[in-house]
C-alpha cells in the first residue's frame, strides 16, 4: 500500500501538466510518450524481436509539435506514412524481420496515437480541461476500488492464465467505484446523469481491458513490468494501461454525444 502511495504522488507533476496545459503538457506528453514507447520496444527485445526505436522517438516529437501548432489530423497520417517508408528502406538495407516493423508501428499506434487522445479530449471540445479527469477518474478509481475489493472480497480467479491476482469481485468493485465516482464528479460539474453512468460503468470495463491486453504482453515476453520507474508501479506502461485505452473511449463517447 505504502507503495502505491508513493506511486501516486509521482503522478502529481503530470496533473499540474494538465492543469497549465498549452505547451508545457504537450513536451510532458511527448516525454511520457517516449518513456513508454522505450520500455514497450525494450519489452519485444526478449523475444529477440528488433524495433525501430528512433522512428517511435520521432513520432512522439511529430505529436508535440501537432499539438503545438494544432495541426490537422491528416497531418498525422502522412507523418505516419513517412515513417512507414523509412522503414522499408531499413529493411532493404539492414537485416530486419518483418515483425520488427509490425512491433514499431504497433508501439506507435498502441502508445502514441491513444494516449494523445488525452490532448485531444483537452482541445477537441469546449468543456474539454473538465472531461479530461474523467479519464483518470475512471482509470485510477477503477484501479484502487479493483484492489480492494479482490483484496478484502476476491474468491473467484478473473483470467488466471493473463493475470493470476485479478479477481471477479476485484472487477466488480473496480465498475461500481468507476461508476459512483463519475457520478459524484458527474453532479459536480452538471454532466448529463445517463451519459456519466455510461462512462463511468462502460469506461471501467475498458479500463480493465487495458490493464488486461498489457499483462498478457508482458506474459508473452517474460516479463513482470515493463520499467522501475515509479515504485511499486514498475514503468510508465505499467501505470498508464489503462489510461491508454480509457482515453479514445471517452473520446469518442464525448465526441458522439456531447460535442
Amino acid at each position: 500500500m505504502r507503495t502505491r502511495i508513493i506511486a501516486g504522488l509521482l503522478l502529481v507533476p503530470l496533473f499540474v501538466l494538465i492543469i497549465v496545459g498549452g505547451a508545457p503538457l504537450y513536451i510532458g506528453e511527448a516525454i511520457i510518450i517516449s518513456i513508454a514507447l522505450h520500455e514497450f520496444y525494450k519489452a519485444f527485445e526478449e523475444k529477440e524481436i528488433k524495433p525501430l526505436f528512433n522512428l517511435g522517438y520521432i513520432f512522439a516529437f511529430y505529436l508535440l509539435i501537432k499539438n503545438y501548432y494544432q495541426l490537422p489530423t491528416s497531418w498525422t497520417y502522412s507523418a505516419i506514412f513517412i515513417l512507414f517508408l523509412i522503414s522499408i528502406v531499413s529493411i532493404l538495407r539492414v537485416k530486419r524481420n518483418i515483425i520488427d516493423i509490425v512491433v514499431t508501428f504497433f508501439g506507435i499506434f498502441y502508445v502514441g496515437i491513444l494516449i494523445d487522445f488525452i490532448v485531444l479530449t483537452m482541445n477537441d471540445f469546449a468543456m474539454g480541461k473538465i472531461y479530461v479527469w474523467l479519464i483518470f477518474i475512471i482509470a485510477f478509481m477503477t484501479d484502487i476500488f479493483a484492489y480492494f475489493a479482490g483484496y478484502l472480497f476476491g474468491k473467484h480467479k478473473l483470467i488466471p492464465k493473463v493475470s493470476p491476482k485479478k479477481t471477479i469481485e476485484g472487477s466488480v468493485g473496480g465498475i461500481l467505484g468507476s461508476t459512483l465516482a463519475c457520478i459524484a464528479f458527474g453532479y459536480f460539474f452538471n454532466i448529463d446523469l445517463g451519459l456519466i453512468v455510461f462512462l463511468g460503468f462502460f469506461g471501467s470495463v475498458v479500463a480493465q481491458f487495458g490493464d488486461l491486453f498489457a499483462s498478457s504482453i508482458k506474459r508473452y515476453v517474460g516479463i513482470k513490468d515493463y520499467g522501475k520507474l515509479i515504485p511499486g508501479h514498475g514503468g510508465i506502461l505499467d501505470r498508464f494501461d489503462s489510461v491508454i485505452l480509457v482515453s479514445p473511449f471517452v473520446y469518442s463517447v464525448i465526441n458522439l454525444f456531447l460535442k
